[in-house]
C-alpha cells in the first residue's frame, strides 16, 4: 500500500515538473499576439566611423488596436495637373488596402488639410473635435520644419513648387475635399489638426502609424500630424513607399526622372526619421 501510494506521489510531482518546464510553443500567447500585424520595413543606418548608409530589413509586428494609419493630404485635386493624376492613381490603390486595415481593427485617420468646412457635418469629424484634449510631452506646432540637428537637406530641390509640368501650371488651393476614392466610414477619425490627432493616439493607447498620402518632401513629413512631428512625440513611425509622391519637377537638381526624385526622399525618410514598407508588405500582413 505504502508503495502504491509513493508512486502516485512521484507519478504527480512528475507531472508538475512536466507543466513547469513545459515548451513555450505550448504557454498561452500574449494577449493580441495572434491577431498582429507582421510586415517587413527598410531603413538606412548609418555605418559606424563611416560617411555612408547601409540598408536594414527588420520584421515588425503591430497590434491593430495600437496601430492608425494617417493618410495625409490626398485632396482631389491639385494646383498641378500632374500631382492631381498621380493623387488619383494612389487613391485606387490604397482604397482596398485601408478597407482591411478597418476590419483588421486598425485606426484610420483621414487628415485632408483644408477642407474640413466640408466635414463638419460629418461624424468622423465630430469624432475628433469630441476627443478630450492631451497634454504633448512638446509643443505641437503648425508646421514641423526640416531639423538640421537630426536630418540633412532634401535630396531633390523642390523651390519652384515641384510641378513637372510644360508650362507649369498656376499655384492656388484646388482642393476642396479629401478624393472620392476613398471611403470615410463614421468610425474614422477626420483632423487636419496634430494636437487633435494626438488627442485620439493617446485616448486609443495608438503606439504606431503609418501613414501615405502626399507629398513626401513637404506634407507628409512637416504637417503638424506627420513623420517629423509625431516620431518626435515618440510614436512609431512607417512610411509605405509607393503609396506616397512628391512634389518634384525633374527639370531642378538632382536632374532625375520625377519616381527617381521620390525615391530618394524615400531613402531620406529612411535614413533620417522612419523605416518604410510597400503596400504588398502591408497587404500580406492584413491578411
Amino acid at each position: 500500500m505504502r508503495r502504491t501510494i509513493t508512486k502516485l506521489r512521484v507519478c504527480v510531482a512528475a507531472a508538475l515538473v512536466g507543466l513547469l518546464i513545459a515548451p513555450s510553443a505550448t504557454r498561452a500567447e500574449p494577449a493580441g499576439a495572434a491577431n498582429a500585424i507582421h510586415f517587413k520595413a527598410h531603413l538606412e543606418q548609418q555605418a559606424k566611423g563611416e560617411d555612408r548608409f547601409e540598408g536594414k530589413t527588420t520584421e515588425r509586428a503591430w497590434a491593430p488596436h495600437e496601430t492608425a494609419i494617417v493618410i495625409c493630404d490626398m485632396w482631389n485635386q491639385h494646383w498641378c495637373r500632374s500631382a492631381t493624376r498621380r493623387c488619383g492613381e494612389l487613391a485606387l490603390k490604397m482604397a482596398p488596402l485601408l478597407d482591411r486595415a478597418r476590419e483588421r481593427g486598425v485606426h484610420i485617420i483621414h487628415c485632408p488639410s483644408d477642407t474640413l468646412t466640408f466635414y463638419r457635418d460629418h461624424p468622423a469629424r465630430k469624432r475628433a473635435m469630441a476627443v478630450p484634449a492631451a497634454t504633448p510631452p512638446s509643443e505641437i506646432g503648425k508646421w514641423c520644419s526640416l531639423d538640421k540637428a537630426r536630418e540633412a537637406s532634401l535630396p531633390i530641390d523642390d523651390s519652384d513648387g515641384g510641378c513637372d509640368c510644360q508650362p507649369q501650371c498656376r499655384n492656388y488651393q484646388a482642393w476642396t475635399r479629401q478624393h472620392p476614392a476613398i471611403a470615410i466610414q463614421d468610425t474614422d477619425l477626420i483632423s487636419d489638426n496634430g494636437q487633435e490627432v494626438y488627442n485620439y493616439f493617446v485616448q486609443q493607447g495608438i503606439k504606431n502609424v503609418i501613414y501615405m498620402g502626399v507629398h513626401t518632401n513637404m506634407c507628409v513629413l512637416g504637417r503638424s500630424f506627420g513623420i517629423r512631428q509625431m516620431t518626435k512625440l515618440g510614436f512609431n513611425a512607417v512610411l509605405v513607399s509607393d503609396l506616397t509622391d512628391t512634389m518634384y519637377n525633374p527639370r531642378k537638381s538632382p536632374f532625375v526622372e520625377h519616381s527617381a526624385g521620390t525615391d530618394l526622399v524615400v531613402k531620406h525618410v529612411e535614413r533620417h526619421w522612419c523605416p518604410s514598407t510597400t503596400s504588398a508588405a502591408l497587404a500580406e500582413g492584413l491578411r
